[in-house]
């Protein structure tokens, strides 16, 4: 299944990024070797991981990155990465100045030594929380009625570095006795929202995804049918998906970074200053904006990796 095997070969998929970032020029592939007090680079690179298979999601940054770009004073590039392990290499190298993380990667990418800050974590709508949930799912009819039935059976997760599609995941099936790597046949399936679509095609017996794919994205765009999943777990509240800023730039382009996210990467702002078209969702998902976070936000990320010892919790 190529969706599985582009996600579980991430040393390919860095090198694929790596190459398209050359293409920004050297004051892109150099940012990041300032320590914080160095000339900032005149291109800003953001990049960022579908949760689902899509060529529009630079289209549903674009007003985030055009009010960036007028900011900041700074030319601003997209990049669409095939996985999170892309993003945490470019990021430590310097090639990205900008991701959009999930809570999984972001904790990886500091304890690998990462120069960045979490600024804001996306949310769906004005003074929503932070968060969201993991969702165990089956088909619905399936003879599967629990996590404990998942031994031994096939089972979608989304990527290594996924939060809600495997960290989350793999402490449910700990807790219920299962070995995430031995006890079931794990298959990674390249993103939420062919998680999913592979469960309800039957190619998995059951699987995991975050809940807006399950609830509304798939049925939404007509390729699910309402009742068409069974929902069997909803994990804990899971801090959100954070964008995070490399602190090699100036503590001033920091700042204006910081403040742009937390009070102007919004619906509201974007369409009153016009860089919203007509409809205007923002980010991956289709969200409203950026609520304020730090790095502390993420702890419980941090203690579910002790809990688990999930090896993806230190490697990507």
């Amino acid at each position: 299944m190529k969706r599985t095997l582009r996600r579980v070969l991430p040393a390919v998929a860095a090198a694929v990024l790596f190459a398209a970032l050359a293409a920004c020029g050297e004051s892109a592939s150099t940012a990041g070797q300032g320590g914080g007090g160095g000339a900032d680079p005149d291109t800003l690179v953001f990049a960022a991981v579908p949760s689902e298979q899509t060529t529009t999601l630079q289209q549903n940054f674009q007003p985030v990155l055009d009010m960036l770009a007028k900011v900041t004073g700074k030319k601003v590039e997209f990049r669409q990465a095939t996985n999170y392990a892309a993003v945490i290499e470019a990021q430590l190298s310097g090639q990205v100045q900008i991701a959009q993380y999930g809570p999984l990667s972001y904790t990886i990418a500091k304890k690998q030594g990462a120069q960045i800050k979490a600024v804001g974590a996306q949310i769906t709508a004005k003074g929503a929380a932070p968060g969201y949930k993991s969702y165990a799912i089956t088909k619905t009819g399936s003879p599967i009625k629990s996590i404990k039935d998942y031994a031994g059976k096939n089972i979608c997760f989304v990527d290594p570095d996924s939060t809600s599609g495997y960290l989350y995941p793999t402490a449910e099936l700990l807790e219920n006795g299962i070995n995430p790597q031995t006890g079931v046949h794990p298959i990674f399936a390249g993103g939420h929202d062919a998680s999913v679509l592979e469960v309800a095609s039957g190619r998995c017996d059951a699987g995991f995804a975050e809940d807006s794919m399950v609830d509304t994205t798939l049925i939404q765009s007509g390729q699910l049918k309402p009742g068409e999943i069974t929902t069997l777990l909803k994990s804990e509240e899971i801090p959100g998906s954070p964008v995070a800023i490399s602190t090699s730039l100036s503590p001033q382009l920091q700042q204006t970074l910081t403040d742009a996210f937390q009070n102007k990467a919004n619906v509201d702002y974007l369409t009153a200053n016009g860089f919203c078209k007509g409809a205007c969702t923002i980010g991956d998902g289709g969200g409203w904006g950026y609520a304020p976070v730090d790095d502390a936000f993420y702890n419980t990320i941090r203690q579910v990796c002790d809990v688990t010892k999930n090896k993806s919790c230190t490697q990507a």
